[in-house]
């Protein structure tokens, strides 16, 4: 059986690991769903973030070195496990 992660997870073991990696994600403009997204990732990671214009969401892009294509999907499943949060 196979899950939402299988086909992403297939085109990034063609990359060479580590790599510096960019996840993208849209949360409600909420300080908790926000924390929540944020804290799956360390202090050295490169988080950015953006309100939409009307700030109902908020854009989220972190950049970190990842050292597989494992660990990538290990971040998309426990932020994908938080409610409302839209990952792209």
């Amino acid at each position: 059986m196979g899950n939402q992660f299988d086909q992403l997870e297939k085109q990034l073991e063609k990359e060479d690991w580590p790599s510096l990696y960019l996840f993208k994600f849209i949360a409600p403009s909420d300080n908790k769903k926000i924390a929540m997204v944020t804290s799956i990732f360390n202090e050295n990671s490169d988080i950015n973030m953006r309100p939409s214009k009307k700030g109902t969401y908020t854009s989220i892009s972190v950049k970190e070195v990842m050292m597989s294509a494992e660990n990538v999907i290990k971040v998309y499943k426990k932020a994908a496990k938080i409610k409302g949060v839209i990952i792209i």
